[in-house]
């Protein structure tokens, strides 16, 4: 006689993802939100996400068909639609998805529950703030904005000299604040000294506070890119979160020159873990990669 092949109702063991992440990521300069998820592991066939609230919080439901659910799914990455603020309050979006703890449930090809945990948090960082742009006296004058030929607002571009070895180097302020915070203030807080921060051509910048109250935690990476606008070429490096400065390197500038005007494109993105914390059994779910800003700005090369 066969013995009977255990399933979920027989108290088969537990697969854990080897990675589960759910975090929020803001661009700062577009205005715009948007909630992103990826989950890794064992080959499964069904995966859903449940919020604080159990099944009235369900937030995905993935079911694979025919061939890919015998085959089985091993990695997940989703990102959410990034509607602007006129088109979606920030508040409406938060409310859609509360703070807590959201779990990632699935069931792999071989019948077993495939599970993970992270802890979701409305503390978003702020988005990095540049602070210098190249070499030469001038590289710590933030240029703010400019009206365009149409008449519309928009970001200009730092002007950079290269150093003696053809780098531009960029440094910014190293971020310890919520977005909350940081713009919840009047006046707006200085920053070591100096604001930064510069408005339109007709009135000082203002941004809405997003998310809650709170001190982030730790910043787990920085990523820096710089791209030729129109080109493939692209720059990308993930630093440690004790470095506020990187370099476009020389190559990058010289293409810049003979393929993009003499412009390049930058942006900095800072990434924030999601801290320890103990679930509704008292289990530890360690800190993972959480919420995630970003800052997009542009230089371009002085004559």
């Amino acid at each position: 006689m066969t013995a009977p092949t255990l399933g979920i109702a027989g108290n088969q063991e537990e697969v854990e993802l080897d990675e589960a992440f759910l975090y929020f990521e803001l661009n700062d300069t577009d205005g715009d939100l948007g909630i992103h998820g990826k989950a890794d592991g064992d080959a499964w066939k069904r995966m859903k996400i449940e919020g604080p609230e159990g099944r009235e919080r369900k937030i995905l439901d993935i079911k694979a068909r025919s061939g890919l659910r015998r085959q089985g799914l091993t990695e997940l990455f989703f990102e959410s639609a990034e509607p602007t603020f006129d088109e979606l309050d920030p508040e409406v979006f938060f409310n859609r998805f509360p703070e807590g703890l959201y779990e990632w449930e699935g069931k792999t090809i071989e019948n077993q529950e495939i599970e993970g945990e992270v802890r979701l948090s409305q503390v978003i960082p702020a988005a990095p703030v540049v602070a210098t742009v190249g070499a030469g006296a001038d590289n710590d004058e933030n240029p703010g904005f400019e009206l365009d030929d149409e008449g519309e607002v928009g970001k200009a571009c730092w002007e950079a000299v290269p150093d003696a070895n053809g780098d531009v180097v960029i440094s910014w302020q190293a971020v310890t604040m919520s977005h909350y915070d940081m713009w919840n203030v009047t006046p707006q807080p200085l920053l070591e000294g100096e604001d930064l921060r510069y408005g339109g051509p007709d009135q000082p910048e203002r941004k809405i506070p997003l998310g809650v109250s709170g001190t982030p935690e730790a910043v787990e990476y920085y990523e820096f890119v710089a791209e030729i606008d129109d080109t493939e070429y692209k720059s990308t490096a993930v630093i440690p979160g004790d470095v506020t400065a990187w370099k476009v390197p020389a190559e990058i500038i010289a293409l810049a020159q003979t393929e993009g005007e003499g412009e390049v494109k930058f942006e900095i993105i800072v990434r924030v873990g999601t801290g320890d914390r103990l679930d509704d059994d008292g289990d530890l779910v360690e800190s993972t990669l959480g919420n995630q800003s970003a800052v997009e700005d542009c230089f371009e090369l002085a004559e």
